[in-house]
């Protein structure tokens, strides 16, 4: 663990200026178990939606785990934190005892997303030094290993008291743990299409900084979905609305570990899909329509229900289209698996269908399409990970609902 004077110098530095180097001093007290290691390292976040079924699952594979995040707490409205997750239950206490036998880090998440409120406080020393206050109080009255902060939303004026707030928490923690999840940052090029804007290089997270005063950084490299133009008009052949495309999460890894070891560079992996209304027009051009989040058993029944089958898409996710049998204009589902050029993957014949017939008719046709990340996805990341060397893999989510199969894939 780091010892008082190595987060000492982190304050330090954030105080001559957010972007210093740590004194020269600091890395002799760093503490071995930040060293690089061949080993990927696992955690993964427990919703407070999904409270017992995702701390039973947790627990049944905590050998699998390196860390669990019971993700539980928020913030209210005055700026106390909240405990939506109810975090004395016996299931969350049987969790942490299993934790404690294997050595696994126990460390639950705050998570906030109002930007204005976030600013209000961090930016006001007085509400800043409470907040601390408090979240120390609760890591220490529960005997936590440490807190995952999971601030998000927030202005790009926040960010040097985000950084100040993250370099006197991780001071006020002393030996307990600082873990940081931040959202992905991709270059700034992939995300228009023409000049970007002057907006587009304002940012609210210091990365050097964030680095410098967190033990782990979990990336939220998930919900890509339109954001990178350049892979949307690469993949531009079939409905493109990836969870996270693996050529997307390593662009964005590669740009971010610029500024944050890899040693402590962890890389966020959903469990879950996404089921839009997709329109083609005449031209082949995909519009789409989000509808829903789903777990992979949703998938399950409506391959089964519609008489279609999944494929892995280019993007390495699991996919599969189909016509609603409540859509009462447009092409039935049958006809537009007859269009399908030969070769098709099962998973995108529907759509394949439905350009080839929006073309021939000169009218758009509008289709469902899934897209979740699975084993597979999951096995690819891990495959990612260690290929770029970072510290690990970060799951949102452990409900119970996840394919079962990452946990082989967590190898």
């Amino acid at each position: 663990m780091k010892t008082f004077f190595h987060r000492l110098g982190v304050v330090l530095a954030v105080l001559a200026g957010l972007s210093l180097v740590i004194a020269s001093f600091a890395p002799m007290f760093a503490s071995a178990a930040h060293a690089q290691t061949t080993d990927l390292e696992y955690s993964g976040w427990i919703p407070y939606w999904a409270a017992k079924k995702g701390a039973d699952d947790a627990r049944k594979h905590i050998k699998q785990l390196d860390e669990v995040n019971p993700f539980t707490y928020t913030v209210k409205s005055d700026g106390s934190i909240n405990d939506a997750g109810k975090m004395s239950a016996s299931h969350w206490r049987k969790l942490k005892n299993a934790a404690e036998k294997e050595d696994v880090r126990y460390v639950p998440t705050i998570m906030w997303s109002d930007g204005a409120k976030i600013h209000a406080t961090l930016s006001n020393s007085t509400l800043r030094a409470q907040h601390i206050k408090e979240i120390v109080e609760l890591v220490e009255d529960h005997d936590y290993d440490g807190i995952d902060i999971d601030y998000e939303g927030k202005l790009a004026e926040t960010k040097d008291y985000f950084s100040l707030f993250l370099a006197e928490l991780a001071l006020a923690l002393d030996d307990k743990w600082l873990s940081c999840s931040i959202e992905a940052r991709m270059p700034v090029a992939d995300r228009y299409t023409g000049t970007p804007p002057a907006t587009a290089y304002q940012v609210a997270n210091d990365l050097p900084a964030i680095g410098k005063a967190c033990d782990r950084v979990r990336v939220m490299t998930y919900d890509q979905q339109t954001a990178d133009q350049k892979l949307n008009a690469l993949r531009a052949g079939a409905p493109y609305f990836p969870v996270a495309d693996s050529l997307w999460t390593e662009k964005v890894i590669n740009l971010m570990d610029n500024d944050i070891s890899k040693d402590k560079l962890a890389i966020g992996v959903a469990t879950y899909g996404r089921e839009l209304e997709v329109t083609v027009s005449p031209t082949g051009k995909y519009t789409y329509k989000n509808l829903w989040s789903f777990n992979p058993g949703y998938a399950t029944e409506i391959e089964k229900k519609n008489k279609v089958k999944r494929s892995r898409n280019v993007g390495g996710e699991m996919s599969l289209t189909y016509i609603d049998k409540k859509a009462k204009n447009g092409p039935s589902q049958k006809e537009l698996i007859k269009l399908a050029p030969s070769g098709t993957p099962s998973g995108e014949i529907v759509a394949a269908g439905a350009r080839a017939y929006a073309a021939k008719n000169n009218t758009p046709v509008t289709f469902r399409f899934l897209s979740w990340s699975d084993a597979g996805a999951l096995k690819g990341h891990v495959d990612l990970a260690k290929r770029l060397g970072v510290r690990g893999i970060a799951v949102f989510k452990i409900d119970g609902s996840e394919d079962k199969g990452i946990w082989a894939a967590m190898r």
